[in-house]
């Protein structure tokens, strides 16, 4: 079975539990594993105010860059509002589906603008809570994003002009359908329990996790039906367990 596991971590900024962000970055950094790191450029969520302003987050930030985590835009001020449809259509909270493309492109402007202003590079993007649209993927293309870390499918592939790279679940665990998997955690809210599995799992499978760096992204396809299928089966599921209205 050829499978390979990516590490995705939600919701870094300044105001981020500074406490669980250095556990599971000792973690990862025992285990020789980079992440990919999702930073909210402008935060006003008050879920993710955590703590008092850290006013060492952006070396932080530049000394993951180092070490070779991925950095990502994650939106930008982390504000959402309801929503239906998008491109994928996980939950119906969002920033970005609904707004039209000129809004939508100022605000990733801007997100890109702060976090290149820190001398982070910034090729990859993911929304809060999975939503986006087309218009989103356009805006992307416009700033110079080149890859979406998200949507269901069993490996990475091209779609609307850019390169999406899916991601499934926010815990690991053994997948046994072949294929490349992004396991997503939300660092500001994880427990005891959750630390504790993560750091098994990577010590029991530790030889099918890579990097975003490593994965072979030149010269993706479309969509193939093995990927259509396991979509389909996955809302389809997710559906059935939804709660009845």
């Amino acid at each position: 079975m050829d499978n390979q596991y990516l590490i995705r971590l939600d919701d870094a900024c300044p105001t981020q539990n500074r406490e669980r962000w250095l556990r599971i970055e000792r973690i990862l950094d025992r285990h020789n594993v980079c992440p990919m790191v999702g930073i909210v450029p402008d935060n006003r969520d008050p879920k993710l105010k955590c703590s008092k302003p850290d006013g060492s987050f952006w070396d932080r930030a530049r000394e993951w860059q180092r070490k070779g985590w991925t950095i990502a835009l994650h939106g930008l001020h982390h504000e959402c509002h309801k929503c239906h449809g998008g491109l994928n259509p996980l939950w119906s909270d969002t920033e970005f589906v609904g707004l039209d493309y000129e809004t939508q492109l100022r605000m990733l402007r801007t997100g890109v603008e702060i976090l290149r202003k820190e001398g982070l590079g910034i090729d990859y993007f993911f929304a809060p809570s999975h939503t986006f649209d087309i218009n989103t993927v356009r805006a992307l293309k416009e700033v110079g994003i080149r890859y979406i870390s998200d949507t269901i499918a069993l490996r990475p592939y091209a779609a609307h002009g850019i390169s999406f790279i899916p991601q499934i679940g926010g815990r690991c665990r053994k997948m046994y359908l072949s294929g490349t998997y992004t396991f997503c955690f939300h660092p500001n809210t994880m427990s005891e329990k959750d630390f504790n599995d993560l750091d098994r799992f990577l010590t029991d499978n530790i030889s099918c996790f890579t990097s975003f760096d490593k994965l072979s992204l030149s010269n993706l396809s479309g969509m193939r039906w093995s990927d259509r299928l396991f979509r389909a089966i996955y809302f389809f599921r997710r559906n059935l367990k939804a709660p009845k209205k």
